[in-house]
């Protein structure tokens, strides 16, 4: 049996001053670091002893919640650029009240983009399938991800075995900081243990 465990990035810049995050690469707070290396320590204690392995997206804010928790387990994060955040195309390096100003679609569906040059949920579905079909799927050891918010809310219900279109009724939006967990049981099946749990980043 294997664990995926996912690690919501901590506190970012874009957090605090109003900028979308997308692809802009922003650095953590120094809330958001304080933050991760909490995560680290309490995961540390609580799986210590597990046979780990850690991957994270590319960008900063991810990066650096992924070090700060790789530091206590001796794991240097592999970095992927499938688990970026979703490209919002126009929107990147942007404020939110722009977007929400210029925002050309209103995403109701999997395939609507609210930019033409963006990243549907459907789009960034492929993306991460790839990165699932060749990492994640029959993992017998513990994973460690470090991801985004609308990028998890796509990963999550992959791992659980539901279809792309349950997105259009169904979103699993986690918080900063939050940690998930789910195990894969002997006869494939995954079972759901924790959803964006912010204890973990709490003394």
């Amino acid at each position: 049996m294997g664990k995926i465990i996912t690690i919501q990035h901590t506190e970012s810049v874009h957090h605090t001053n109003g900028m979308v995050g997308s692809w802009t690469d922003w650095d953590l707070t120094e809330k958001g670091k304080r933050e991760a290396d909490l995560i680290g320590e309490n995961l540390f204690a609580e799986l210590s002893s597990e046979k780990a392995v850690l991957y994270s997206s590319d960008l900063k804010r991810a990066k650096q919640t992924a070090d700060l928790i790789g530091g206590y387990f001796g794991l240097v994060p592999d970095l992927r650029e499938e688990l970026r955040e979703r490209n919002l195309g126009a929107a990147v390096g942007k404020s939110v009240l722009w977007m929400r100003k210029h925002m050309e679609m209103q995403e109701e569906k999997v395939e609507d983009r609210m930019f033409s040059d963006a990243e549907s949920r459907q789009d960034l579905w492929r993306r991460l399938e790839k990165f699932y079909n060749e990492v994640l799927k029959n993992e017998e050891r513990t994973v460690f991800l470090v991801s985004h918010g609308d990028t998890l809310s796509i990963l999550h219900p992959m791992l659980l075995g539901l279809p792309l279109e349950t997105m259009n009724q169904l979103r699993f939006q986690g918080f900063s900081g939050g940690v998930s967990q789910m195990n894969i049981e002997k006869e494939g099946q995954v079972r759901l243990r924790k959803f964006s749990d912010l204890s973990y980043k709490r003394k």
